[in-house]
């Protein structure tokens, strides 16, 4: 424990120090963690290669922990595009004068200290650091064992260069890999002021049971997809393929596919392409029987009780048949985690219906839940998709990286009984 304070305390400082730099220093401290990172790929690339010869290329989680050139050449593009975003911190929220001559200003101000707590994902090191660092928190990154070598060489390029800039190292800091930290952790409540944790329910629910700080809830994700009486057809095929199919591994895929029944002759066709990538179906008996022949029997599985609310992370899909949209939506509430669910129809009013009530982060009316990324939205990057309502909601980047305080000036003024 005395070893963990000494981060924390170290931390704590670093975020005082963070406050005294001006924009154009962070700017140019991320723009040279970028070059420093397309400078040391290779060996981002060998050390991450150690994390992976450890797991079963079978694990759902090993395409979390893959990093590729490519993925590296995205990440240090976000970490750009953090750089061209306007800075949180100092944005005015509110600015009046009252009646007795006082000024008041809502003004936007940094957590302090955010701790992260995730998984196999070794990109969420830098998609934390650069959005926490821009917008003036310092970060505590708590990883899993799995991806160790991979986020020891991430933080060390970002210390380095921190180092090198006469900035404080300990504005990022990864902690041990010691379960015991997690709990250390959530409980710091004299230097850390928010967690976020970015995993499975398992941790998400594991954090809720044990934090004594503020905590917000991201990364589970059991995403819907409901093709409606009225949908295009081969604008489900399109999206049901993309949702499911593009990155098996992150929480906006596709686990449940739900159709109205007077469809249900055309899921064969909405399913059409999702053989080729080897996708095993747990269908309930009205859509095994309209797949039954036309779908590869050993692809094909009739659905349980477990098929439906469950993050599969893999090449594995629920089908859920419905009578109408009041059904799809009841389903969809009973199942899913708020984080993204789609309709695809051509009807407005069940548009209407189905935005109104569908208690999610995102609603996407003919479009694939893949879309739901910082990236994607605008924002540069992400530190977490929130599933809950207080304070942020969906993507988290920049200004929900940010609380407020308020600052009133005056000229002597006292308050009266």
């Amino acid at each position: 424990m005395d070893d963990t304070k000494q981060l924390f305390e170290a931390a704590k400082t670093a975020g005082r120090n963070l406050l005294l730099l001006k924009d154009e220093q962070i700017n140019s401290l991320l723009e040279a963690i970028a070059k420093e990172t397309e400078a040391k790929i290779h060996y981002i690339l060998s050390e991450n290669l150690k994390d992976l010869q450890r797991m079963d290329k079978d694990n759902p989680k090993y395409d979390r922990l893959k990093l590729t050139e490519e993925r590296i050449m995205g990440i240090v593009s976000d970490i750009r595009n953090i750089i061209n975003l306007p800075s949180p911190i100092g944005r005015i929220l509110d600015n009046k004068t009252l009646d007795n001559g006082l000024h008041l200003t809502k003004k936007a101000v940094p957590f302090g200290v955010i701790g992260v707590i995730f998984e196999a994902r070794p990109n969420v090191c830098f998609d934390v650091f650069s959005l926490c660092f821009k917008s003036g928190n310092v970060c505590l990154l708590k990883g899993g064992s799995d991806a160790t070598f991979s986020n020891r060489a991430i933080v060390e390029i970002i210390r380095g260069v921190l180092d090198d800039y006469d900035a404080n190292p300990n504005i990022c800091t990864l902690l041990p890999n010691d379960r015991e930290v997690i709990d250390e952790l959530l409980s710091a409540r004299d230097y850390v002021d928010l967690i976020i944790p970015r995993g499975g329910s398992s941790l998400i629910n594991y954090v809720r049971d044990n934090a004594r700080i503020p905590f917000i809830e991201t990364g589970a994700g059991v995403c819907h997809t409901y093709f409606h009486t009225t949908g295009n057809k081969d604008i489900a095929q399109q999206i049901v393929h993309n949702a499911k199919t593009r990155r098996v591994s992150v929480c906006n895929t596709l686990d449940c596919l739900v159709i109205d029944k007077d469809r249900l002759n055309d899921l064969p066709y909405i399913c059409e392409n999702l053989k080729n990538d080897h996708v095993v179906i747990y269908a309930d008996k009205l859509a095994y029987e309209s797949l039954h022949g036309h779908y590869p029997s050993k692809l094909l599985k009739e659905a349980s009780t477990d098929s439906f609310g469950t993050e599969f992370l893999d090449y594995k899909m629920a089908v859920k048949t419905v009578n109408n949209i009041h059904d799809a939506i009841d389903h969809i509430s009973k199942y899913g985690s708020k984080h993204s669910e789609a309709i695809i129809t051509e009807d407005e009013s069940a548009i209407i219906l189905f935005e109104s009530l569908i208690d999610v982060a995102c609603v996407y009316v003919n479009a694939s839940t893949a879309f739901t990324d910082g990236s994607q939205f605008g924002l540069g990057a992400e530190i977490g998709i929130s599933t809950q309502k207080m304070h942020a909601r969906g993507p988290m980047a920049l200004q929900e990286l940010c609380s407020y305080k308020w600052i009133i000036e005056g000229s002597g003024q006292t308050r009266n009984p």
